[in-house]
């Protein structure tokens, strides 16, 4: 009885362990998403080109400023489906929120649009650098940006999406010919990785999901991948991880 037990426990950790690999291989065959509304704080050099290639791909964007008047032309330009509004405007309008601001606003945005934010998925570009953002850069960096933003905003489904690719290249790249450039995400939660991986899809990028925010290290600032130009083979390769 003892050696049945024993077995019975081996093949579930086992089968647990390959619904894991199976997810963080798969999600990136998602199908593109529907279309949803996504709020954009901090639209600049990271959140604008965002949201003219969610635009393009049938999605509704707010785009927001602390002085939403600066960003009158860009939403004329983008069309229709985008919109402006404040941060808390943002946040209240998006079923998903990206996040694209200086890192050491993170823990105001998350203080300030907790109601807002609440339940949301959040999908954070930010990263952390000690010469623009001070002491908790360097709090940050040690810790790693994952587990820092978990902390800073407490509540939300929480996505490591976007940090790791220069801004340039974001219009640049996008549905390249051949294979896609590869964007490497991190989180908690399943259902909120597979929602931003159709996003990244949609956004003309490969997905590729490291692991749970613990394991956004791998992509922080200063890591080895960090802002190169990969296919996800390339990425996967590069990191270890499983094709």
């Amino acid at each position: 009885m003892m050696r049945t037990r024993h077995g019975s426990l081996l093949i579930r950790a086992g089968l647990a362990l390959a619904a894991t690999l199976f997810m963080a291989t798969s999600v990136a065959a998602t199908d593109t998403s529907a279309p949803v509304r996504i709020g954009i704080i901090g639209t600049g050099k990271i959140g604008a080109p965002l949201a003219e290639l969610w635009v393009r791909s049938g999605h509704e964007v707010m785009i927001s400023s602390r002085h939403p008047e600066q960003l009158a032309s860009l939403a004329a330009r983008l069309g229709p489906k985008a919109r402006v509004g404040t941060p808390a405007e943002a946040a209240a309008f998006g079923e998903v929120i990206m996040l694209a601001v200086p890192y050491k606003a993170t823990p105001q945005v998350g203080h300030d649009y907790a109601k807002q934010l609440a339940g949301k998925i959040v999908l954070d570009a930010g990263n952390p650098y000690p010469e623009r953002d001070g002491p908790m850069a360097d709090a940050a960096r040690t810790k790693g940006a994952g587990p820092s933003s978990r902390d800073f905003l407490p509540g939300v489904r929480l996505v490591r999406a976007f940090n790791a690719i220069i801004a340039g290249n974001l219009l640049t790249q996008s549905h390249r010919p051949g294979e896609l450039i590869a964007i490497p995400l991190a989180s908690d939660d399943p259902a909120a990785l597979k929602q931003a991986a159709s996003l990244v899809r949609d956004a003309g990028f490969d997905p590729v999901v490291v692991g749970d925010l613990s394991q956004a290290h791998q992509f922080d600032v200063g890591s080895a991948v960090y802002v190169k130009l990969m296919t996800a083979k390339q990425l996967r390769a590069a990191l270890g991880l499983p094709n």
